[in-house]
């Protein structure tokens, strides 16, 4: 009897975005122009995924031949468990990814196939369990899936067990389903439709709250930073104005999230947040500093979940003044995207005032 090999569709690939960017102008005695952030929208660059949802296709696969199917004439009667106790309705999307079969089993596996979903099957030939975790697969460790890779009727040994991992949104679920019943069918990762088989591709979890929602949107509260003085006037008075800023949220301002730590970094592919100077502000015209927010977009709403990267920019800008505007963009990438909930000193300031010891 031919031994039992197990597949595994593994991979959950996070679509990164940037949102969350506005710019502060000149400050006046009586500024016209009052710092502000509101974040993009549609006319200057809305969050939007970089990477598109993997679904079905039906790609002409290079051959196949006709072949018996190796789990008989009859319906393949395929169960629903739930040991994840999620409660979720697993049973429609158990029920649309089968139905993406019976339409395509012939085309790709050789032969057709029938399915008959009974949740509750006392003998089933098939289960498809949902978990928390999937069992140990081929040595994978990110697995979304597993299922056995069936090629003769031999090697079945009823009922086979399919499992599926929790957490994914409907659409990337019945994905994984479909993938692992391709396996089932005899299809491995290297067999069209390849957008169903391949053994890695883009999987969007459960609706989650979005950065501005969160009270604290990164992953940690320890940041590297790289600042970027090789073309200011002062290079060492830059520095000390960025840290000054930096020290004042590792000491806990009013509103701020607590046990913030930076450290200094030489590079900025190894920082998540970046001070630079520029000539001209990404912006618009006008602006004298900027910041930007990236991050993560698990769920493929278009609407980041966890920040990666805060970029701030200072343009043409008074020494003395650059540790205001690091520490004004600090408070934005935090969470306090309205100057209200921004610590005292980033609140209306004067042109004076930017220019002040603030931090004391």
């Amino acid at each position: 009897m031919p031994s039992r090999s197990r597949s595994v569709y593994a991979a959950v690939a996070l679509a990164a975005v940037l949102v969350l960017s506005g710019c502060v102008g000149p400050a006046l005695d009586a500024p016209a122009t009052e710092p502000g952030s509101t974040g993009g929208d549609a006319s200057t660059g809305a969050p939007g995924t970089t990477a598109a949802t993997a679904g079905p296709s039906t790609p002409t696969p290079t051959a196949v031949g006709e072949q018996a199917s190796p789990w008989g004439s009859g319906p393949v009667v395929v169960a629903v468990a739930d040991p994840a106790g999620t409660g979720r309705e697993w049973t429609p999307l158990v029920r649309e990814a089968v139905t993406f079969w019976e339409a395509e089993s012939e085309r790709f596996a050789g032969y057709p196939i029938d399915y008959d979903v009974r949740p509750d099957a006392t003998d089933p030939d098939i289960v498809i369990e949902f978990v928390d975790t999937v069992p140990e697969c081929d040595g994978a460790g990110d697995a979304a899936g597993c299922a056995p890779l069936l090629t003769d009727s031999r090697q079945i040994d009823r009922p086979e067990t399919v499992s599926v991992r929790t957490g994914f949104a409907d659409g990337s679920t019945v994905t994984v389903i479909q993938h692992e019943l391709g396996h089932t069918l005899g299809l491995t990762h290297d067999d069209a439709p390849a957008d169903v088989m391949a053994s890695r591709m883009v999987l969007y979890t459960e609706p989650l709250p979005n950065a501005t929602e969160r009270d604290f949107a990164w992953d940690d509260p320890e940041f590297a930073v790289y600042v970027d003085s090789d073309n200011v006037s002062d290079p060492t008075e830059f520095r000390a104005q960025v840290q000054r800023a930096l020290d004042y949220y590792e000491d806990d301002p009013p509103g701020m999230p607590t046990n913030l730590r930076f450290t200094l970094v030489d590079d900025p592919d190894d920082a998540e947040i970046v001070v630079r100077p520029v000539e001209t502000s990404p912006c618009g015209s006008g602006a004298v500093s900027c910041g930007g927010t990236a991050g993560w977009d698990p769920d493929g709403d278009g609407a980041v979940e966890t920040y990666s990267a805060l970029r701030i920019s200072v343009v043409d800008l008074d020494t003395d003044a650059v540790g205001w505007h690091v520490g004004y963009w600090l408070a934005f990438g935090f969470g306090a995207e309205p100057d209200s909930e921004k610590p005292p000193p980033f609140r209306d300031a004067s042109y004076g005032e930017r220019r002040s010891a603030w931090w004391e």
